[in-house]
């Protein structure tokens, strides 16, 4: 019998760009077998997939779009059961018969059902970075002592992962021993990366979306535009392959062909190179240690465009500065960053405050919360509520005449 025979899979956040292309992949492969599918609100998108991939369940975590996509499934032979609230993606996420987890939920949303994945000892294919910027050193532990294969889904974790010395598992073991001098980041600049601070100031939530690269979300693709993505990751890459802040480079790579890399003490730099489409690292994670086919298109070097890398520019993306300020200080202020950012990143979206608010209302939220050693999840989920709190008092306490920058600081 093959590995790959009777995959019982549960996609936390199928309706977004990763729980789509995670669908994809697998419908491409007789071996999986689809256990239980979430969404937040998205009833459409829900019932189109209960009727292509016919879960066992589907949860949605809006009561109210749990009926309405009850109501549409009644008239159809589907026999998917529909499930609703919060608790039930643990449910599913580490019920008995599932066998890998896609964790794709978006925010702090995904922290609690796909830590429930990992102590169950599932496959975790993880997309939900902010498990790990949250409560990295909780869930690496909850890894370590369940046995779970932890296998990151971002481009670019996904390739270090596969650029790391042969035969590494999450946790690695201490990659300075095994020759390992830093990784590298790389990240498109997003699409500002060429345009003034001044002209920054005036960017609407569809040009901030209207990513170069890739297609995603809403949420991260602001992040992608603001480079808090870089500045998660940065914190997210720390925790999986256990380096510190300082062996973690970000360098600006626009076309985003080469996803990330690996730099090693006697020189060598190992690169993982592919096209720019979610399917590749879904694929490798999906079949690893193995490969399977993605669907995606393959690279042609001939007619790439020409490779180029350039510095972060710290002042033009600020946010990247505070990530790594965020890894250097540890204890909760990762879970404060992340929770500030996506209340900031909401309030832009709904063009409460403008683009260049985000990094202000973030600085502004670190420095007057209080630090604690993350020992728990419960000390984890209150400076996630604190920081939402305050970030959304910030935002609240201007008027259309008066930016943040003038009320705040």
């Amino acid at each position: 019998m093959s590995q790959l025979d009777n995959q019982f899979i549960t996609v936390l956040g199928a309706t977004g760009s990763v729980g789509v292309s995670t669908l994809e992949v697998i419908g491409q492969h007789s071996e999986y077998s689809i256990f239980a599918l979430s969404a937040n609100t998205n009833v459409d998108k829900a019932f189109q997939q209960c009727l292509q991939y016919q879960p066992r369940y589907f949860v949605m975590v809006h009561p109210d779009a749990a009926q309405r996509l009850l109501s549409k499934l009644e008239s159809s032979e589907c026999n998917t059961r529909v499930l609703s609230g919060a608790d039930e993606l643990v449910s599913v996420a580490n019920h008995p018969d599932v066998t890998c987890v896609m964790a794709a939920i978006v925010g702090a949303a995904g922290l609690l059902p796909t830590l429930a994945a990992v102590e169950s000892g599932k496959k975790v294919l993880l997309a939900n970075k902010e498990s790990l910027v949250m409560a990295g050193e909780l869930f690496m532990d909850a890894v370590r002592l369940s046995g779970a294969t932890l296998l990151p889904i971002d481009s670019e974790h996904n390739a270090i992962f596969q650029c790391l010395p042969p035969s590494s598992v999450l946790p690695t073991t201490d990659l300075r021993a095994r020759g390992v001098r830093k990784v590298i980041l790389t990240a498109s600049g997003g699409p500002f990366r060429e345009i003034s601070r001044d002209e920054l100031g005036q960017v609407t939530p569809e040009q901030a979306c209207n990513h170069p690269n890739w297609e995603m979300g809403r949420k991260i693709s602001v992040d992608s535009a603001t480079m808090m993505n870089k500045g998660l990751e940065l914190i997210e890459a720390c925790f999986l392959f256990g380096v510190d802040a300082d062996q973690v480079e970000i360098v600006i790579h626009p076309q985003s062909l080469m996803h990330s890399m690996v730099e090693y003490v006697d020189g060598s730099i190992i690169a993982q190179l592919g096209s720019a489409d979610m399917r590749v690292p879904i694929a490798y994670a999906l079949a690893w240690p193995r490969r399977m086919a993605s669907g995606a298109s393959f690279l042609d070097l001939v007619k790439s465009p020409d490779l180029q890398f350039h510095e972060a520019d710290l002042d033009q993306f600020p946010c990247l500065r505070l990530g790594r300020e965020a890894a250097n200080m540890g204890s909760t202020a990762p879970a404060i960053l992340n929770a500030a950012n996506e209340v900031a990143v909401q309030a832009f979206l709904e063009k409460k405050v403008s683009f260049l608010s985000i990094p202000d209302i973030i600085s502004k939220v670190m420095s007057e919360l209080v630090y604690e050693k993350a020992q728990s999840i419960d000390i984890v989920l209150e400076a996630d509520r604190a920081a939402r709190q305050l970030g959304l008092e910030l935002i609240e306490r201007q008027t259309p005449e008066n930016g943040i920058n003038q009320r705040i600081s």
